[in-house]
């Protein structure tokens, strides 16, 4: 078999189609899960890995930690046998393809940490067999599949193209979207190769409707990079757009409204305290980084990204601002933060920037508690704090109430009537006219 390509690409392709094929899904996180969710509903058998033994017990109980990844579908597919979790490495021998979806963070100097992938390319390469399908998932600069993960494969002594596969398919998830799912979102596909490619589209078909192939996977890491970097270039705009309309005494978001009005050559952002999650954050110094090696300065990028970063400091100074205004110093005020995942509607915390804004108020002498439905708890460097709960009590006891994560669950009106400050970093307030609001941008 592994003399004969062709047999290999046909033995693999009647696995997939008849759905015979058991695929591996190598991190059970915000991309992982649902994945592995969506291929067990699709009819495949679905071998979860992870490196944290209290995510498999919770899989293999059908309990779900992952918005994306609902507690009534996942328990179905465990119930039925299509879905398990292991924590033993040398069960990637059991699979027919691997999907890694593992994370990619920075390093203190902001720089690329691909460690977990590298860790996880190589404990495939001591299991990988003939006719397996890889492809990673996670998102990295253009280059990662071919110059690193490729190499630490074919140490086995087997050749991607004839003995095995590789590609690259960005995930594309928006946690907490309900409309755009990893069935009705385009997968973009690059292999290392045609047939690499051919076997990823024909993977991926079983659990997403529209495919892109693109020619190789620099293409794909590329396009990922791109799309991140877009938005973040956007709201850094928006956020300087803010801090002038601060200056200037004109309502940004006004302006944004107005704007939104032509219906062609623009769509649009909207300032905030920050960016976070996995992605926006991170990925212009993963393009950065690898921009350098061939002497080239992605200076309008990271730009964006020093703006962005900076905001949580402007917000800062505005509630300090606002605080005076009333007579009161930020020192030893009573400040309750609404909201500290980095999104609506989600419970993820990754590089939010609600974190760094209460870090520099309490370094600045604030007494900070929170408050966030889909957060009971967080970790700051200088202590360990659990969400409050809104009462009356609580809300007229604060000096400023930050709405620094525009939950829908807040009642708004509610808030404002009972708080003696509010200060809206997000712009949801904008429909009430009371005096104790300062929003960001006007």
């Amino acid at each position: 078999m592994e003399g004969n390509p062709k047999e290999n690409m046909l033995q693999l392709e009647h696995k997939i189609r008849d759905k015979s094929a058991r695929v591996g899904i190598v991190g059970l996180g915000y991309v992982g899960l649902p994945l592995a969710v969506a291929f067990s509903e699709a009819g495949f058998r679905v071998l979860g890995f992870d490196v944290q033994q209290d995510k498999i017990d919770l899989v293999n109980q059908g309990k779900s930690y992952i918005a994306d990844a609902s507690e009534a579908c996942l328990s179905s597919v465990v119930t039925s046998g299509l879905l398990e979790a292991t924590i033993d490495q040398n069960r990637l021998s059991e699979v027919d393809a691997i999907c890694i979806c593992v994370p990619t963070p920075l390093t203190r100097t902001k720089g690329p940490n691909l460690s977990y992938i590298i860790r996880e390319a190589e404990e495939i390469s001591q299991r990988l067999k003939t006719g397996q399908l890889v492809v990673l998932e996670s998102t990295t600069y253009p280059g990662t599949t071919r110059e690193v993960v490729l190499p630490i494969l074919e140490r086995s002594g087997l050749k991607a193209g004839s003995h095995f596969y590789l590609a690259f398919s960005p995930e594309r998830v928006d946690p907490g979207n309900k409309k755009y799912i990893i069935k009705n979102t385009p997968k973009i596909v690059g292999g290392i190769d045609p047939a690499s490619t051919q076997m990823a589209k024909l993977l991926y078909h079983q659990v997403a409707e529209s495919l892109v192939s693109v020619s190789c996977p620099e293409v794909a890491e590329m396009t990922k990079i791109f799309e991140n970097v877009f938005r973040s270039v956007n709201i850094a705009l928006v956020n300087e757009l803010a801090q002038l309309c601060d200056r200037i005494g004109i309502n940004v978001w006004e302006v944004i409204e107005a704007a939104s009005t032509k219906p062609f050559g623009y769509m649009p952002f909207y300032p905030g305290p920050g960016i976070g999650g996995h992605c926006i954050p991170l990925d212009p110094y993963y393009l950065a980084n690898k921009a350098r090696e061939y002497d080239f300065h992605t200076r309008f990028i990271e730009i964006a990204a020093e703006i962005n970063e900076q905001m949580p400091y402007y917000v800062t100074s505005r509630i300090m601002e606002a605080l005076n205004a009333q007579g009161k110093s930020l020192n030893k005020a009573k400040v309750l933060v609404l909201g500290v995942a980095y999104k609506k509607d989600v419970g993820d915390i990754r590089e939010s920037p609600s974190l760094k804004v209460m870090q520099l108020l309490n370094a600045r002498g604030a007494e900070v508690s929170y408050n966030d439905p889909y957060v009971p708890k967080i970790q700051l460097p200088q202590d360990t704090l659990a969400s409050v709960d809104l009462t009356e009590e609580c809300l007229s006891a604060m000096d400023c109430i930050v709405i620094a994560t525009d939950h829908s669950c807040y009642n708004l009106e509610q808030i404002v009537t009972q708080a003696k400050l509010v200060f809206d970093t997000r712009g949801i307030t904008r429909g009430l006219k009371q005096k104790n609001i300062v929003r960001l941008g006007e």
